[in-house]
């Protein structure tokens, strides 16, 4: 084929590709895997071959799998200083894009003794549509075969011979270059005169596409209004080699759906929250692809701790700073991943997300649950939440997969009710608190402390739409103060410090108002214990 087309599809000087030169023999054929995010994400295999690098354009990447056959369709020969290209051809080049060295090392027929022969043999094979070869790189290795189809000369099928090389391990998974250790999103960064966010964007959505991460993940149209799976309460920390754990946010859980552009974000009970946290739907609606994510929206201090005191009062003043922690992706790009472990869920997350200032990925530790609790009560943070690697993305269910483990033992309440002030404090006593058991509501105890005269009179404004003559108990509770009944909507959160035998709680201290949380779904919190604890403790 020679160099005569490569030469004429290219503007040198424009491009840093390499000119054709002349290059000394070496002992031993080489071959290089390039990674090229061009106008499609693709990967080029290049064995030096006459004096050239014949090449081949592989869309869905080489494997290791003997089951798989990957088209391979014949481009143009390369000069052989090729090999050692890696960089971003700039736009309005033949192949404008950025290109990493994925793979490269030697190469050779699998019956030949030297390069001479092996040479003849792979010219031999190449001539007639079959050409078997050995790869010793640093990602391939063992023999691998091209084989002609069609009567077009270009399409050929490439693949992985049944060896001690052979595995069903996504190889594609090891994205970075082997000689910069760079991937294509950071070769892209470092080299053009523009690092467009377009264009990054569109760099991290096909590597997040390609391989075997969506394998198993059927396509589906895309949900809407989906109620986020939820964390059971954990008796405490402890360590795992299958678990993972996060920081347990303090703010509001959150569902964000992305489509073309057009942004939902909504709480658990699904109630908008585009109007109260617009900048966090602003920053959604750069992203560039179909998903739904779920996290949550918090406001942090100038130390990174999350307020929730900010968090309720930030539309009115803006103080803090304004974030949305991202730990699940349920579905992407008209794929349903609720299925998919886990991590193999927040493996493409994070490869998905873009760099922004509001919108960012919530990270996680394995095994080691009892240090991360530790350090994370250190700071002073809620608490963590300890996941199984392997769990499914199960919607709108508490599961005992996700773990809940507080630094202080809460509970949330529905406000049933109010007592008269006592002394000089104004607007109410305490808050009469229950929950809700078989559909009927069930009281809990009285929270007269933890209340701020402005926390007094911001609770006392939302109840009075409330009130009302009837006891929302099935079974009137005794007070130690005259009662105004409320209709059972408000939501309160409460340290104790345990629970009595009656089923009271013990010195609870109004927290906060949780106005994200329906009363309906406000149950006695009951801890479990993980199979890996209560294993330690019997062995005890």
């Amino acid at each position: 084929m020679g160099l005569k087309e490569y030469k004429a599809k290219r503007k040198f000087g424009k491009t840093p590709e390499p000119k054709p030169g002349l290059r000394r023999k070496g002992e031993h054929l080489t071959f290089v895997v390039h990674k090229h995010a061009a106008r499609a994400l693709h990967y080029d295999l290049r064995l030096e071959l006459e004096g050239v690098l014949k090449s081949w354009a592989v869309p869905k990447g080489p494997s290791l799998d003997p089951s798989l056959k990957r088209l391979a369709m014949m481009v143009e020969d390369h000069p052989l200083g090729y090999k050692d290209f890696e960089g971003v051809i700039p736009e309005g080049n033949y192949g404008a894009g950025s290109v990493i060295i994925w793979d490269r090392g030697f190469y050779r027929h699998p019956s030949a003794k030297g390069r001479k022969e092996s040479e003849k043999l792979l010219l031999d094979g190449l001539r007639k549509g079959n050409m078997k070869f050995m790869l010793a790189g640093e990602k391939l290795r063992g023999e691998f075969a091209l084989a002609k189809t069609g009567r077009d000369g270009k399409s050929w099928l490439l693949l992985k011979k049944k060896d001690r090389y052979a595995t069903t391990a996504d190889i594609l998974r090891m994205s970075r270059s082997v000689t910069s250790d760079k991937t294509l999103e950071e070769v892209f960064k470092a080299n053009a005169e523009k690092a467009s966010r377009r264009k990054i964007n569109e760099i991290r959505l096909r590597e997040a596409m390609e391989g075997e991460d969506l394998k198993d993940a059927p396509v589906k149209l895309m949900p809407h209004s989906i109620k986020p799976m939820l964390a059971t309460l954990g008796k405490g920390p402890f360590d795992h080699p299958e678990w993972i754990f996060e920081v347990k946010w303090d703010g509001y859980r959150a569902i964000a759906e992305i489509r073309d552009g057009d942004v939902s974000l909504y709480s658990r009970n699904l109630i908008s929250l585009k109007p109260k946290f617009f900048p966090i739907v602003e920053a959604l609606q750069k992203f560039r692809f179909e998903a739904v994510l779920d996290g949550e929206i918090v406001v942090v201090d100038d130390r990174g701790r999350p307020d929730f005191q900010m968090l309720q009062h930030y539309q009115k003043s803006g103080s803090g700073h304004l974030l949305y922690y991202v730990f699940d992706l349920p579905y992407f790009q008209g794929r349903d991943l609720t299925n998919l472990p886990l991590l193999r869920r927040k493996e493409l997350l994070e490869k998905i997300l873009p760099p922004s200032s509001r919108i960012k990925f919530s990270d996680h530790v394995s095994k080691e649950g009892v240090l991360f609790f530790n350090v994370v009560k250190e700071n002073g943070l809620e608490g963590i939440i300890a996941k199984h690697s392997r769990s499914a993305y199960r919607v709108g269910r508490r599961s005992r997969q996700w773990l809940k483990v507080k630094t202080e033992l809460t509970q949330e309440g529905v406000i049933a009710g109010f007592t008269e002030p006592r002394g000089g404090r104004r607007y109410f006593g305490s808050l009469v608190l229950g929950v809700f058991e078989g559909g009927e509501l069930v009281c809990i105890g009285h929270s007269g402390g933890g209340f701020t005269t402005e926390t007094l009179k911001e609770v006392r404004e939302k109840m009075d739409p409330l009130i009302q003559k009837k006891c929302p108990f099935k079974i009137e509770p005794k007070t130690n103060a005259p009662v105004t009944w409320l209709k059972p909507k408000l939501v309160c959160e409460v340290i104790f410090h345990g629970w009595t035998d009656e089923g009271l709680m013990r010195q609870p201290v109004f927290l906060r108002l949780r106005e994200d949380k329906a009363a309906r779904e406000v149950a006695r919190e009951k801890p479990v214990e993980s199979k890996r604890r209560k294993r330690l403790r019997d062995v005890q």
